[in-house]
């Protein structure tokens, strides 16, 4: 089995200074039909518009995808997942699965993702607090009547710290597109990137496919991002205490490499009452992120279920819950 290359992210960044190219629309003659059409400058694969012939054009970047997922997803079973997922919506309209299952048109896509390795070096400020507990008297009404009561109250005791840790990621993932949105993109994952089989354009035929228009080193600057959280996490278990406040993060980033990779995705734009939507499939592992309309109706009869049951609640508990039963609220 090849194996799947890593590069320096920061001789990468080095050879990429400086450079510019000015891109333009495409122009493809079908080798089947013979027609012409235009294609964006940042597509690589597309199906011709005349005869649905598949083809594919050379990448315009420097920086080119060496391996991919192929799709695992077959257009009916992401179909099926829709579907199952327009289901499982408590507030769409009713209406949009009957709308779905008329008009859905779905399209698969490459589309570009960089993924990055770094051992990380933190030095992080912050404070750990401690609970304890302290007796305090306290003035209550009962029966009528008022009384004096000790009860324990906690509070919490803050001691500044301050430590140093390290962690590794491997492979975290970041869409390199702005086809799809950062939010509906960031939902797809995971991805499993041991799975990712050397580049062979011969995947692309019959898909949509792009090149990257995040930038290596933007790209970076999300995955930074991502990574934070998880430090984050880790520098709270480090404090260690009941509660801990972060003060300062100080991260250093070494031995960072990347890969340029493309991703199976189903997707498809639709218009429900004037508004555009957006979903999309990861077709590695099923899993489904998208937008989809409301239905205002269905959400005032909830919040008024919801008000007659707290109106239920507080008139058995103000009558001595005679229906046989207690309920809290």
């Amino acid at each position: 089995m090849e194996e799947i290359k890593e590069y320096d992210y920061h001789t990468a960044l080095e050879k990429l200074s400086g450079k510019h190219k000015e891109l333009h629309e495409k122009e493809v003659k079908c080798t089947s039909c013979g027609s012409s059409f235009a294609l964006s400058p940042y597509s690589i694969s597309t199906l011709c518009p005349s005869c649905g012939t598949p083809a594919i054009v050379d990448f315009v970047h420097d920086i080119t995808p060496q391996s991919l997922l192929p799709f695992l997803l077959t257009q009916e079973k992401a179909k099926e997942r829709f579907r199952n997922w327009v289901g499982s919506l408590w507030f769409a309209p009713s209406a949009l699965a009957k709308y779905f299952r008329e008009n859905e048109k779905l399209k698969g896509y490459y589309l570009p993702y960089w993924t990055y390795d770094s051992d990380t070096t933190t030095v992080y400020t912050g404070q750990r607090g401690d609970v304890y507990y302290v007796t305090v008297t306290r003035t209550v009404v009962q029966n009528g009547r008022q009384r004096n009561i000790r009860t324990q109250e906690p509070r919490i005791r803050w001691t500044p710290v301050s430590g140093r840790v390290g962690m590794a990621f491997d492979d975290v993932t970041i869409g390199a597109t702005h086809t799809i949105s950062r939010v509906i993109i960031d939902s797809l994952a995971p991805w499993d990137t041991t799975a990712l089989k050397p580049f062979d354009e011969r995947y692309l035929s019959g898909f949509e496919t792009e090149e990257y228009t995040i930038g290596l080193d933007n790209g970076f600057e999300f995955a930074k991002a991502t990574m934070r959280k998880s430090i984050e996490q880790l520098i709270r278990r480090d404090i260690g205490g009941d509660e801990q406040q972060i003060r300062s993060i100080n991260t250093d980033y070494n031995n960072v490499t990347y890969k340029n990779v493309l991703f199976p995705v189903w997707t498809a734009t639709f218009e429900y009452r004037e508004k555009h939507y957006r979903y999309a499939i990861n077709a590695q592992t099923g899993k489904i992120s998208g937008e989809h309309p409301y239905s205002y109706v269905k959400i005032a009869f909830a919040m008024m279920g919801g008000v007659l049951l707290l109106g239920g609640a507080y008139y058995l508990n103000l009558n001595g819950n005679t229906a046989g039963f207690t309920v809290g609220y």
